[in-house]
């Protein structure tokens, strides 16, 4: 994973300097890639093309703070790699089973990180096919849903928590036999915003349209409410503003 590839060159450090927010939309069309160790002892790339996105802000990161995030409440051992230097990958593990991939963004010690939603294999597709339990002849309905939803993308380049927790797609130093890369290109001029999905109450809704993603690609995920999410949104549109405040 050395050298450039067409349009795309390698991310570097400063490329997610910005706050999630900032840095999410930029990640679309990028790639992801990954060499992971497999069961027979060799080493399987796979490479994705990132097509949605969800930003996450760190505790006190912005206007608005995000009740969304891992970061919220400050740093756990859980999240820690989320407070280290931008360019590193985030991998937690979801309801106990799905290991989930975020990059790092902003400045050391921030907090942010973006969700890796859902993205196109587009090299390595048997190797993702394997880990998603899918055989050959692989028809399109398979191909769309490989890396479709944060769960299966995870699956799908192979990274696992806690064991790729932290790896490095800057430099893509190997980490428990496994290597990462991200690769940026021209950003996507047509980019599509709205609530992140099924997250919880306010934070699932519009006062937090930060998920992104590239309108019109099959691999998108659905939206759905996250729990509480669509009653909050109906008292959010349902409550008058305030008024202002005379002198």
């Amino acid at each position: 994973m050395s050298g450039s590839d067409g349009a795309l060159r390698r991310a570097a450090r400063a490329d997610l300097s910005g706050s999630a927010v900032e840095v999410a939309p930029r990640l679309l069309g990028a790639e992801l890639r990954t060499v992971v160790d497999g069961q027979d002892g060799g080493a399987v790339e796979v490479r994705l093309r990132i097509t949605e996105v969800e930003a996450y802000h760190g505790q006190g990161t912005g206007e608005l703070a995000d009740p969304g995030s891992h970061a919220r409440m400050g740093r756990t051992n859980r999240n820690a790699t989320m407070w280290g230097e931008p360019g590193h990958l985030y991998v937690y593990l979801s309801h106990g089973i799905h290991s989930c991939v975020n990059v790092v963004c902003g400045p050391e010690g921030q907090g942010d990180g973006v969700l890796l939603r859902a993205g196109e294999v587009v090299f390595g597709e048997d190797a993702a096919a394997r880990r998603r339990g899918a055989t050959p002849p692989l028809g399109a309905t398979v191909r769309r849903d490989l890396a479709r939803g944060p769960g299966r993308l995870g699956q799908a380049v192979g990274l696992r928590h806690p064991l790729h927790d932290g790896i490095d797609a800057i430099t893509g130093e190997e980490l428990h036999g496994a290597r990462a890369g991200l690769w940026l290109g021209a950003p996507v001029e047509d980019v599509a915003f709205g609530p992140r999905v099924g997250v919880a109450g306010i934070a699932g809704t519009d006062a937090f349209p930060w998920r992104f993603w590239i309108p019109g690609d099959r691999t998108v995920s659905p939206f759905r409410w996250g729990r509480g999410a669509a009653e909050a949104a109906r008292v959010a549109r349902d409550t008058p503003a305030a008024p202002a405040m005379l002198n």
